[in-house]
């Protein structure tokens, strides 16, 4: 893993977080008031966004992670996926004049377990899928979903 910050990321992964940042506006968090975006980078240079969207039956809820990989599959099936992005933010804890930009997360967050294993299953049909965390003070860089979930289940 890599730890670095926005502004030394390349160009490309810098455009793939400000998407996965914007898709955060896109995100229905009513429940739990916690707005996460992922941007992909396709193998065919087009970038897919999701953000997460809630529902009062939780389990019908989906991630920002997975709405973007099925979307991504679905749009392009059969072209890799290169690059992920995520960013989360929250208004919880802050104070009421904290700006949108303030109330990003300051340390990156994962993908939750189901994400990681929908991700990972792209990774098995086409490679590596490179991961980026985005946090306000730090980002991290992993090479690959395989990486986010050890001793993983692979076989299927």
């Amino acid at each position: 893993m890599v730890q670095t910050t926005i502004d030394e990321l390349s160009p490309t992964d810098r455009h793939l977080v400000e998407e996965a940042r914007e898709a955060t506006r896109r995100s229905l968090a009513s429940y739990s008031g916690f707005h996460v975006g992922a941007a992909i980078l396709m193998d065919n240079g087009e970038i897919i966004t999701g953000a997460n969207q809630e529902n009062a039956a939780y389990s019908s809820g989906t991630c920002a992670e997975r709405s973007a990989c099925f979307y991504a599959s679905a749009r392009y099936p059969g072209v890799p996926m290169r690059k992920i992005a995520i960013a989360a933010w929250t208004r919880l804890h802050m104070p009421e004049e904290a700006s949108w930009e303030e109330c990003f997360q300051s340390h990156p967050i994962s993908p939750c377990g189901a994400c990681r294993q929908a991700l990972l299953e792209y990774e098995h049909l086409y490679g590596p899928i490179e991961v980026i965390l985005y946090g306000r003070d730090r980002v991290y860089i992993l090479p690959s979903v395989e990486s986010l979930l050890p001793l993983s289940f692979t076989e299927f």
